[in-house]
Order: C-alpha cells, then sequence, then structure tokens
C-alpha cells in the first residue's frame, strides 16, 4: 500500500521536483551543467558490450567503493562499468579519482518515467548497491527488468532498524528486489535478515579496503615549510553546530600552547565563508582556503574549504577531531585518519560507524568526548605526551590494517555475477594497460 501511494505521489510530484533541482541548483547543490542527469537523460554515450552499473549516495559511499571499482575494472576488462552519485562533492571528486574508462553520471530522481529513461539507455546487465540508500521506483524498475541487483556494504543502523520495523512489508518488498545482500557485519546481517532480506553474506566493512586518501607530494611539502614548528591539530569533517566548538577548544589550548594552529576542513566546503564569518566575529584570526589565504604567523584558524584535500590535512597533523560525532550525525569515517597515523578524538554520535568505534575503543586506539571542553583537553594531552600520541596511533593503525582480506571475500562472494563477463587472460592484461589510471 505505502509503496503504491509513493508510486503515484512520484508521478504527481514531477513538476514540483524539477522545481526542487533549479532550486538545489541555486543553492550550489546540483551541478548546472548537468541538470539533465537527474531527469534519466544521459550527458554520455553508452559503452559497446556488457555493463554494470555502481551507485553510491554520496562522498563516503564513493570512496569507500573505489577499491573495489577499480578491481572488477582490472579483472573483468569487458565489463564497462558506469558509477552514480547523487551529490556535487562526489562527483568532483569521482572526476579525479576513478579509472579513465569508467563513465560517471548522476542518478535520476526517484520519478518513474525519469528512472525509466535512465535504464532504457544504459541498459545494465548488473547492479551494484552500496550501503543503505532505497529508492522504491529505481528498485521496481531494476527488479522488473531482471537485472541482478546486489547490496554492497550493506548497514542499517538501531534507529533506522527501529523505524523500518514499523513499516516491515514495506522494507521486505524493497529488500526482496536485491539477489543478495553483503553486510559489514554479523550485526547488520542478523537486521537486514529481520526485516525480510532472502541471502545475506558477511564479507566484512568495505571501507577498510580502501586506499589511504591521496595527497600532491609538493603541496604537502609547501605546507610543512609554512607550519614549520607551530602545534597543530585538525578538525576534519566538520558539520554546522561544531566548529563553534572547535574555536572554543582552540582558545583553552592556545594558553598551553602559543601559536597553535586549527586546521578545520568542513565536510561541505560550501560552506566555508559561512564559517569563517562566524569565527571571525568571535575574535580569531581566520585564513580560507578557497580564495587562497596564506597561512600567517598571526592565522589562528586555517578553513579547507576545498574538495578532495582531506589526504594533505591528516598527513600534517597529528591530531584529527573527527567531525560529524558532536551533533546527532552519526559520524564520519575515523578509518581514512587513522591510516595516515592521525591521534584521533571523536565524540558521541559515530552510529554511522558504531564497529569501527567499538574496535578503536578495544585498544585505546582513540578518545572519546562530549563537549568543547573536553576537546580541548583530549588535544592538550595528545600535544604534550608524545609518547601516549604514538601509542594511540598505533593501536588506530593496527585496527586499520586488520581486514585486508575484505576486498577478496567481496570479489568471492561476487563471483556468480561477474563470472558471465569473464574474458580470456591475454585480453585481460592488454585491457588492463588501457584501462590503467
Amino acid at each position: 500500500m505505502i509503496l503504491s501511494v509513493y508510486r503515484g505521489l512520484s508521478y504527481a510530484a514531477a513538476p514540483l521536483l524539477r522545481s526542487l533541482l533549479e532550486k538545489r541548483k541555486s543553492q550550489g547543490k546540483e551541478h548546472p551543467d548537468r541538470i539533465r542527469e537527474r531527469f534519466g537523460h544521459p550527458s554520455q554515450s553508452r559503452p559497446a558490450g556488457s555493463v554494470a552499473w555502481v551507485h553510491a549516495a554520496s562522498v563516503g559511499e564513493a570512496i569507500s567503493v573505489l577499491s573495489l571499482v577499480k578491481k572488477i575494472n582490472c579483472e573483468y576488462p569487458s565489463l564497462s562499468i558506469i558509477m552514480t552519485t547523487g551529490t556535487v562533492t562526489s562527483a568532483a571528486i569521482m572526476a579525479e579519482r576513478l579509472p579513465k574508462n569508467i563513465v560517471h553520471q548522476f542518478i535520476p530522481f526517484d520519478q518513474p518515467i525519469w528512472v525509466q529513461r535512465f535504464l532504457d539507455h544504459w541498459q545494465p546487465d548488473l547492479v551494484l548497491w552500496v550501503e543503505s540508500e532505497f529508492w522504491p521506483n529505481l528498485l521496481r524498475a531494476i527488479k522488473t527488468k531482471k537485472i541482478p541487483i546486489v547490496l554492497i556494504n550493506a548497514r542499517i543502523s538501531l534507529n533506522s532498524f527501529r523505524r523500518w520495523q514499523r513499516v516491515s512489508r514495506t522494507i521486505s518488498r524493497l529488500l526482496g528486489h536485491f539477489s543478495m545482500c553483503l553486510a559489514q557485519s554479523d550485526q547488520d546481517a542478523e537486521k537486514l535478515l529481520r526485516l525480510g532480506a532472502n541471502t545475506v553474506r558477511v564479507p566484512g566493512n568495505l571501507k577498510y579496503a580502501a586506499d589511504p586518501l591521496p595527497v600532491d607530494d609538493g603541496m604537502l611539502t609547501a605546507f610543512w615549510n609554512i607550519i614549520s614548528t607551530r602545534p597543530v591539530w585538525i578538525a576534519a569533517s566538520t558539520h554546522k553546530g561544531e566548529e563553534k566548538a572547535v574555536a572554543n577548544a582552540h582558545h583553552i589550548i592556545a594558553e598551553n600552547h602559543p601559536g597553535l594552529l586549527t586546521i578545520i576542513i568542513p565536510r561541505h566546503p560550501i560552506r566555508g565563508k559561512e564559517i569563517a564569518l562566524s569565527l571571525a566575529n568571535l575574535g580569531l584570526t581566520v585564513s580560507l582556503r578557497s580564495e587562497n589565504s596564506p597561512v600567517q604567523p598571526k592565522t589562528q584558524i586555517y578553513i579547507a574549504d576545498t574538495l578532495g584535500e582531506l589526504g594533505l590535512f591528516y598527513r600534517i597533523s597529528p591530531i584529527a577531531f573527527i567531525g560529524g560525532t558532536l551533533i546527532q550525525h552519526g559520524g564520519q569515517n575515523m578509518l581514512e585518519a587513522a591510516k595516515l597515523e592521525c591521534a584521533i578524538i571523536h565524540g558521541p554520535s559515530t552510529t554511522n560507524f558504531t564497529s569501527i568505534t567499538n574496535k578503536f575503543s578495544e585498544v585505546n586506539g582513540a578518545i572519546k568526548i562530549k563537549n568543547d571542553i573536553e576537546l580541548a583537553d583530549a588535544v592538550n594531552i595528545l600535544l604534550n605526551d608524545e609518547k601516549r600520541r604514538k601509542k594511540q596511533i598505533s593501536a588506530a593503525l593496527g585496527v586499520a590494517k586488520s581486514q585486508n582480506s575484505i576486498l577478496d571475500n567481496i570479489m568471492e562472494e561476487l563471483l556468480p555475477f561477474l563470472a558471465p563477463f569473464k574474458t580470456p587472460l591475454s585480453t585481460k592484461n592488454e585491457a588492463q594497460k588501457n584501462a590503467s589510471a
């Protein structure tokens, strides 16, 4: 009943969705030159032969699945890949990091006609869906076309599980569209089964298999020279409401560490100017990376409101506060900081990464704080005690490197779906040369 009503409303809502997209475009939330992709209109031609479609909602999911996409691209050269995401930020990052032979498109809004237009053009032979963004019309259309669809790196938070239980028939039908679900953990697998999923496997969390975030070596050297001997820490992937806490912490830390440089990397770079203004109003000296403002000796806060540079700032700071954890958001990926040897601090809201956070906690690989005062205390402790800092970094790095077999596990589970696209070794080797990026 719910899905039928949703489908009917989505037909009628097309004019409203168009208006919404125009508004989002004016806010910088849609790519102005690629808005038609959201209506299912392709901006590129379909590759010849078989096509696999990989969908990852936004930045975190897209980065996590990159290692899998690259492995499939190398091992199955006869299989062309298109990848969709739903945010401008994720599209920009994928433009830099995807192999050149992989096509990126924006996913169409979940309107039946737009969805059908998308599928009619791309005609995928296999769909890999990352994590837990369920679009009813799209999933229904894929199932109707009898295209195999696998849920990759599936995660169901406790809150989501409870919400879905209230509409158990609806989620059961949605999960029934998937040929197989690959869960991040045993706990996620249990929730999926209780909600109605059919075939569920647990190869592990794909985020462990992600490569360390990239960096421009020249930029890294330049920053080292700029910072010199200044004490530094970063607040990574912050959300609205967290920057003020970081600023308050800066004031406290600076009392013990003169010359302190605090680097803020907002999760959404478009907020950079807004953050800079609010912190300047608090009496802080702020520089904004998007405006090429230099880091000067008097700079207290440096706002890195640019895309794809988190790897740079993790490498220049020994300490990282992970954003999205001091507000009710659920947190961001701590493994990225651990792999680049930062001492991790996080707030109480970590539901997006419960299993990872628990593993860090078990080995004292991170410090959990509740507010700006505790944040300042944690940074002070880590700046003052190098031995403790290195021990914490080592513990977290051990967790990050503890599941090296996950990518192979996932490939093994996908073998029944990928086997039809296998090509002879000689062809594969030649294609690998052409597909390298």
